[in-house]
């Protein structure tokens, strides 16, 4: 094309066609990738689930809400909901304290803060599936010279086998301990950058009152802090429930199936069942289930916390 032409062609458009020519032209891929990739298949997922389909993402036969009634009674889907109700009983206020907790502590260095925020923030570069493999294979691996068992061995225990189905479920601590390495720095940036809009004001004039340490924290810190909390909670609450690479590297070294089973999420269920078993159908209706569940779960925790009220 022209180009004196295409120039000729801008200035002859008003300013509102210029702009929507412009718009068209910068967000138009992106809305197209995003429609393509994300969108569209959400939306044949959501009719694929109230179809019966085996080894081809086409619909086959009309089964209603079929797919969704054999859940309820599918153990395995079951077994993998508690599991991550443990998961996320144990993760989400470990990381929630700790990030807190460090965030306190970085707030009162007085120099090196940069350096330590750094730090802290450095394992969301790594790869879960990354982090998950050097868990299993060097920390956890169940050999006297796993860094787990070497540091017991300096307290004289004998070596423990931690990825495996013994009772107690040792994998907790393999499991819990990742993903609170991987995500806690992300947290900790959060709420530091709250704690930095807390006027310095408040503390002094609670320090006038004669209020301690802990009650400045109390009546202080954490009303101020309440926003960030409350979306940290809902994030970690939400990754909880998404887990998956974690699960899937470190327990898939587990010798038999059984154990697998014993210990997988509902997304390793789902993800089995669409591809390993291909019945897309049924991983569809899975889905969905899943996603229901988190937003009436977020939904009841927002309730619980008051968020989003008037004034709140």
């Amino acid at each position: 094309m022209n180009v004196n032409a295409l120039q000729t062609g801008l200035a002859r458009m008003s300013p509102g066609s210029r702009r929507l020519a412009a718009f068209i032209v910068f967000a138009g891929p992106l809305i197209l990738g995003v429609g393509l990739f994300s969108y569209i298949p959400v939306v044949w997922g959501f009719v694929l689930s109230f179809f019966e389909a085996r080894g081809t993402v086409a619909p086959q036969r009309f089964v209603g809400l079929g797919n969704y009634i054999s859940l309820v009674t599918d153990r395995e889907f079951i077994r993998s909901l508690k599991m991550i109700t443990i998961f996320g009983a144990l993760i989400v206020p470990l990381t929630v304290g700790l990030s807190l907790a460090l965030a306190v502590a970085l707030r009162r260095i007085g120099c090196g803060r940069a350096f330590f925020r750094t730090v802290f923030f450095l394992p969301m570069t790594c790869s879960y599936v990354a982090g998950s493999l050097v868990w299993r294979m060097n920390l956890f691996n169940g050999q006297a010279y796993g860094v787990a068992n070497m540091v017991g061995g300096v307290f004289g225990l004998e070596p423990i086998q931690w990825i495996s189905e013994p009772s107690p479920p040792l994998y907790w601590v393999a499991l819990v301990t990742v993903r609170l390495w991987l995500q806690c720095g992300f947290f900790v940036v959060i709420f530091l950058a709250a704690l930095e809009e807390v006027p310095v004001s408040l503390y002094e004039a609670a320090h006038v009152d004669g209020a301690s340490g802990w009650q400045s924290f109390r009546h202080v810190t954490l009303p101020s802090i309440r926003n960030a909390s409350v979306s940290i909670l809902f994030l970690c609450t939400i990754g909880a429930f998404q887990a998956f690479d974690e699960f899937y590297n470190v327990m898939g070294g587990v010798a038999s199936p059984g154990n697998i089973t014993m210990v997988r999420t509902p997304l390793i269920y789902l993800y089995d069942v669409a591809f390993g078993q291909q019945n897309y159908g049924y991983g569809s209706a899975g889905a969905f289930v899943l996603t229901l569940l988190i937003v009436v779960f977020s939904a009841l925790q927002s309730r619980v916390v008051g968020f989003g009220r008037a004034g709140e």
